[in-house]
């Protein structure tokens, strides 16, 4: 019948996400009934660091502060994209080199952006 097919090759992706499924759901649901229940004010009050909370939970930060760590991952990125370049530089000759000083001058050149754009500065 049209529409009712459903490629054999889909069956272990299949079983293997509802072999997941189950493990997952399995785990949450044994947690909620073997847990114990003792609810207590102290157990109930909003933890932060071991000091009871001051002023308001809903503390907007600075769009400065997402900018900065959005940076972050970016330069963080770059440095585990150099470590397998370095190990395998023997091997890619000159044609790795080259693409390894694109990449770099790619990132030089956001970097000098983000400098000039004042990114870096935390007032």
């Amino acid at each position: 019948m049209p529409g009712t097919f459903i490629p054999s090759d889909y069956f272990p992706v299949i079983i293997i996400f509802s072999i997941a499924l189950l493990i997952g759901l399995g785990a949450v649901v044994t947690g909620i009934l073997v847990r114990p229940r003792r609810p207590y004010m102290q157990k109930l009050f909003p933890y932060e660091s071991g000091n009871p909370p001051v002023g308001e939970p809903r503390y907007k930060f600075s769009v400065k502060f997402y900018i900065i760590a959005m940076m972050f991952v970016v330069f963080d990125v770059e440095a585990v994209f150099l470590y397998p370049w370095a190990v395998a530089y023997d091997k890619l000759g000159l044609y790795g080199f080259g693409e390894m000083m694109v990449f770099i001058f790619i990132l030089l050149v956001g970097y000098v952006y983000v400098w000039k754009k004042g990114g870096f500065e935390w007032d």
